[in-house]
């Protein structure tokens, strides 16, 4: 078990230094800088050079490199170009809503994918089967930003049940509380797991039907189980590899798909952060946020491998 941590432990570590480069390169070869933008069309020669000199943007790339990975390795992260903050700062503040709303979007991803994808299993080739393959197939074809804005106009507009967007913070300070922030990200979560929930109750229902076929089901069938205990006690276990593949994709994708979602419903979040900063040509923050959500996918692949070996003794002994 040991060395299977320490191999997955060094590609984590492998993986994320590839990131970092693909991110800096990418953004080194986009055409202008924030100078530009921050001076205008006006600026001059010399104001320009004199504000690149400031931001370090007329060092050697090399060098810009090896600064940001040393602070990131130190913790220490540069100042953002529009806002005059450390970006670990402002990302902290923005993660206090992206990651609640991801995770809230897990949850009803995870509860309403198992469960029906099980039942469609549990009733192959009848109603029950084809009603949930006819809705899941509806539901990953519908857009999330679409169906974000058909629940503002009948939760928000119509029934007037909540607001149309905006985020009230999490404490009374703010101006809100638990329960208000809470609600402010129902209808948000709600559209970030259409789709998930859609994708991952199909590949739930194929790993089901695909372990219900298997000898030890049978045996556990003839020694006295019923169908139902079979397929929670063995199947479903044995069927979770798989899905669990899909939802360590999935949960990353929350995170990246909180861009477009954040920006329909106005939240303070993470996505909202990423699109004012490339408005801004504000790099720094551009780069700091796309390495935190490359480092996301990496950690979350990694912690699938380990939770693969729990269930799964197979793999510990390969």
């Amino acid at each position: 078990m040991s060395v299977f941590l320490l191999r997955r432990f060094a590609t984590f570590v492998l993986t994320l230094l590839v990131a970092s480069v693909v991110v800096f390169a990418v953004l080194e070869l986009l055409p202008g800088n924030a100078a530009e933008v921050i001076l205008g069309d006006t600026a001059t020669p010399e104001s320009l050079a004199a504000l690149n000199a400031k931001l370090g943007l007329d060092r050697p790339p090399l060098a810009r490199y090896a600064d940001w990975m040393g602070g990131l390795a130190r913790g220490e992260t540069a100042n953002s170009i529009s806002y005059d903050t450390p970006t670990a700062e402002l990302i902290a503040e923005r993660l206090r809503v992206t990651l609640p709303l991801a995770l809230l979007a897990m949850a009803l991803t995870t509860v309403l994918a198992l469960g029906l994808g099980v039942y469609a299993a549990a009733r192959h080739n009848k109603l029950g089967d084809v009603g949930v393959m006819a809705a899941s197939q509806i539901g990953i074809a519908i857009p999330n930003f679409w169906f974000a804005i058909l629940l503002i106009l009948l939760f928000a507009v119509q029934l007037q049940w909540v607001s149309a967007g905006g985020f009230p913070g999490w404490t009374e300070d703010d101006g809100g509380g638990l329960w208000e922030g809470l609600k402010a990200l129902v209808l948000p979560a709600v559209a970030l797991a259409l789709v998930q929930a859609a994708i991952l109750a199909r590949v739930t229902r194929s790993a089901v039907l695909e372990v219900m076929r298997e000898d030890f089901v049978r045996t556990a069938r003839a020694k006295g189980l019923s169908r139902r205990q079979a397929l929670w006690r063995h199947v479903l276990r044995n069927a979770m590899i798989p899905v669990l593949t899909v939802m360590g994709l999935q949960f990353a994708n929350l995170i990246t798909g909180t861009i477009v979602v954040e920006n329909v419903f106005v939240l303070p979040g993470v996505g909202r952060l990423i699109f004012q900063a490339i408005s801004n040509r504000d790099l720094v923050v551009v780069r700091d946020v796309v390495m935190l959500l490359a480092a996301v996918v990496v950690i979350v692949n990694f912690i699938v491998d380990v939770l693969y070996a729990l269930i799964d003794p197979r793999l510990r002994h390969a």
